[in-house]
């Protein structure tokens, strides 16, 4: 019998991709493009604002406290334009010192309400309390004492009173540094204890002499 002719099926012949064959390119948004563009905006929305503001907002007659000079009173707030911004300024008078403070509204993080009658009474309570006495050198316990008294927070500045209270009048007990220290930490206390409590200074003095043992010498004062 005839043989039958066998057809070959030719196998296809597989496409080797070379190693640096360039792939399709898919155009993905730039990251960086997209990073600066945002970046770009934030200064546009900056701009826009006429002036930096807290959520704190302080009316005319208001009593704050300036960290550096103590209780002061909002006399006034005024407006100025600085090249092409307009800016909002309180009018802050010192009363204790005889200084009027020009403070810009985007600044609030430097002033602070004047505290509450609990904040007050939490202070009498310090003043009681019994000094703490450090063997440190004078001149490093200065330093730390000037810092509370400037720090405008009126825990730190009834401490500084306790600590430095000699119960007596006499100059003797202390020294002229100590002396000091003590008349403005306890000057920028009374001052908020006025503002607070509304009271006559008198009584102000009374009530503070009496929380720090102090009685005696003002009554034979």
């Amino acid at each position: 019998m005839p043989k039958k002719k066998i057809k070959k099926v030719k196998k296809k012949k597989k496409i080797k991709t070379k190693k640096g064959r360039e792939k399709p390119v898919i155009k993905t948004p730039d990251k960086k493009a997209t990073l600066t563009s945002s970046n770009d905006e934030k200064p546009e929305i900056k701009k826009i604002k006429k002036q930096a503001t807290e959520k704190r907002v302080y009316n005319l007659k208001d009593y704050v406290v300036y960290p550096k000079h103590g209780v002061g009173k909002i006399t006034a707030i005024e407006k100025a334009t600085i090249g092409d911004i307009d800016i909002q300024f309180y009018k802050i008078l010192v009363e204790k010192e005889k200084l009027t403070l020009t403070v810009p509204i985007n600044q609030q993080s430097k002033l602070r309400p004047i505290s509450s009658i609990n904040q007050i009474n939490k202070c009498i309570s310090i003043l009681k309390t019994k000094p703490k006495i450090k063997r440190t050198m004078w001149s490093r316990r200065a330093q730390e004492y000037d810092q509370k008294i400037n720090s405008g927070k009126i825990y730190e500045l009834a401490e500084v009173v306790k600590d430095l209270n000699k119960n007596s009048d006499i100059i003797a007990d202390q020294s002229y540094s100590e002396r000091q220290l003590f008349e403005k930490a306890y000057e920028r206390l009374k001052s908020e204890f006025e503002a607070v409590l509304k009271i006559n200074p008198d009584d102000v003095q009374k009530k503070m002499d009496k929380a720090l043992g102090r009685v005696q010498i003002s009554e034979e004062a």
